[in-house]
């Protein structure tokens, strides 16, 4: 977007938050008065009333609408969900089944996505100015391959669709530092190790470094404290690397790799230091800030991404999903912690299911939506938590995304809402439900014993150990040195204290299950550095794609259990209950 570009959006977000109600009136009338006789809400509606609407549609999950969209991916052709015409399908990063869900994409879909993008670039063009101008983003993207469905349909990730775009492709040269064919790389460490050779190559021309989530943006700077050595020797000869064989790879490089040694020099003296401190600031010194998505599951990496680029802001500008586009941050400058997300009410039309607020700061999910009124946009109570339920012109007739939101305040009529936690992702081995949200705050809580002592805790998730009674949970962390400290120096005391610790910082529940021995003393597996690069490796193996990877907060699957049990290099228990 044009510098003169982003008043305009800024211009249009006023209008939209301020006419938010009857914003949201319009998109359902137009959405109900164009799909009220597909097969789906056939039998629900005969006319557009939003009234009816609430009463007669009920409530759905991915699993109701599922015979649906078989029916669209096997070639029927009939309006099954939609009126208009589907021309793809977007893959979730979450499943059904063991099976990437599948959400139907259409042309208006597409056209609301080109519009989200650009205004969510107003309120940083206006923060930091426009970084297209003679400027470039080293931003860390990869794609997963298109699948081909029985109908003929492609279904892509977002972030691919984006990547396959004619416009993208056309900008690609021009803004970013990577070529296309690192984006497509079938193998992920190739097209990080591309990536990066490019970034710092351009080093002195970006103003922008990022990705999808912080996640992915760890990875690349660990990546780079194991390979700066060699991505220097290329940079001083002009070549890359025999190991990366990709014919597109080599060619893109040719373009680009001249040989020049002061410059591998200067990046090798900033490598070559006792403290990664601020590394990400001197090794692309223009970089203005670090823009990735640092929200949800995603903010427990915050903290050790703002050791690498002390003083650069983080910047999660946007909400949104496969499922549905919602939200953006308009104070781009604010601590990932405070991140708010004013809804756009053009883009979907919003529910909210509410969620009770417990005295201890834990939430209750209800148990029957039947019973719950549903709330609008507008009427969203500060303070308030509620689970998302949205509408879309996708055909996604309310659907529940999953998400817990807290509503934090109102941005003209339109609310705004930190995002709490993914529904359902919990600890519980008996009648104890430990959320997302609970099992942070304690893990937040234990790991501030490790910072004095020059610790940082880089991952961690979690499990419930049912194989002896009782069961316990079962806490995986990943801890790092700074300035040259070895995991080896810290005092096994410490960590069980920071076992204590946690336990002291859950729920009410859980401490009296644990006073009644139904809940056996919590652990703490302390894993060997890399262990969750494995398990980020293993997923990108089973075909997820890198820049949409999120590390689950509690482990399901029994292969990437064995993968960090087979890495555990400590044990510690609490030693005794916390009530």
């Amino acid at each position: 977007m044009a510098t003169n570009g982003y008043e305009s959006g800024l211009k249009m977000i006023e209008e939209l938050t301020t006419n938010a109600e009857q914003i949201q009136d319009e998109v359902l009338r137009e959405i109900l008065s164009r799909n009220a006789g597909t097969e789906c809400l056939r039998g629900f509606l005969s006319q557009t009333d939003k009234q009816l609407f609430k009463k007669n549609v009920p409530i759905v999950t991915y699993e109701d609408l599922r015979p649906y969209i078989d029916k669209i991916v096997n070639g029927e052709t009939s309006d099954i969900l939609l009126a208009e015409p589907i021309t793809g399908f977007f893959l979730s990063s979450g499943t059904s089944g063991g099976q990437p869900k599948l959400m139907p994409v259409t042309a208006q879909v597409a056209k609301k996505w080109e519009l989200f993008r650009c205004l969510s670039e107003s309120p940083v063009i206006k923060h930091f100015h426009d970084i297209n101008q003679a400027s470039k983003r080293m931003e860390l993207m990869f794609a997963r391959p298109e699948i081909e469905t029985p109908s003929g349909l492609k279904a892509a990730s977002v972030s691919t669709s984006k990547y396959n775009g004619s416009k993208f492709r056309t900008l690609l040269p021009k803004l970013y530092t990577s070529p296309i064919e690192t984006i497509f790389c079938p193998n992920p460490n190739h097209g990080l190790y591309c990536q990066l050779l490019f970034g710092l190559i351009q080093r002195d021309e970006v103003v922008k470094v990022g990705s999808l989530f912080a996640s992915t943006v760890l990875r690349g700077i660990k990546f780079l404290e194991n390979h700066w050595q060699e991505l220097c020797y290329d940079i001083k000869t002009g070549r890359l690397s025999d190991w990366i064989t990709d014919s597109g790879f080599r060619n893109s490089a040719s373009l680009i790799m001249k040989p020049n040694p002061e410059q591998a020099d200067l990046i090798e003296n900033i490598c070559n230091c006792k403290s990664w401190e601020r590394i990400i600031r001197k090794l692309w010194p223009e970089a203005r800030y670090i823009c990735c998505i640092c929200t949800g599951i995603i903010r427990q990496y915050t903290t050790e991404l703002e050791f690498y680029c002390r003083g650069l802001p983080l910047v999660s500008a946007v909400y949104a999903c496969s499922e549905a586009i919602c939200g953006i941050n308009l104070e781009p400058l604010c601590k990932p912690s405070d991140v708010s997300y004013t809804f756009l009410p053009d883009m979907a039309y919003f529910e909210f299911l509410p969620v009770k607020n417990e005295p201890d700061g834990s939430i209750e999910m209800k148990s029957n939506d039947e019973d719950t009124e549903l709330v609008d946009l507008v009427n969203v109570k500060a303070g308030q938590c509620y689970e998302l339920v949205v509408t879309t012109c996708a055909g996604l007739y309310r659907y529940k995304v999953g998400d817990v939101l807290m509503v934090s305040g109102f941005y003209n009529n339109a609310p705004q809402f930190q995002f709490v936690e993914r529904k359902n992702v919990i600890l519980s081995v008996d009648q104890e439900k430990t959320s997302e949200t609970d099992l942070f705050k304690a893990v937040t809580e234990a790991k501030a014993l490790l910072d004095p002592l020059g610790f940082i805790l880089t991952e961690y998730t979690s499990y419930v150990d049912t194989s002896s009674a009782p069961g316990h949970y079962v806490l995986f962390w990943e801890i790092k040195g700074k300035e040259g400290k070895h995991c080896k120096e810290l005092d096994p005391k410490i960590m069980v204290e920071c076992c204590s610790r946690m336990e002291e910082s859950l729920h009410y529940t859980y401490k009296i299950y644990r006073k009644r021995n139904i809940v056996g003393a919590l652990e703490i597996r302390v894993v060997k550095q890399g262990s969750f690069e494995a398990l980020i490796d293993y997923c990108v193996s089973k075909g997820t794609s890198l820049s949409q990877y999120k590390k689950p907060s509690c482990i399901k699957s029994e292969e990437a259990l064995k993968i960090l049990d087979s890495r555990v290099i400590g044990k510690y228990f609490s030693p005794k209950s916390p009530l």
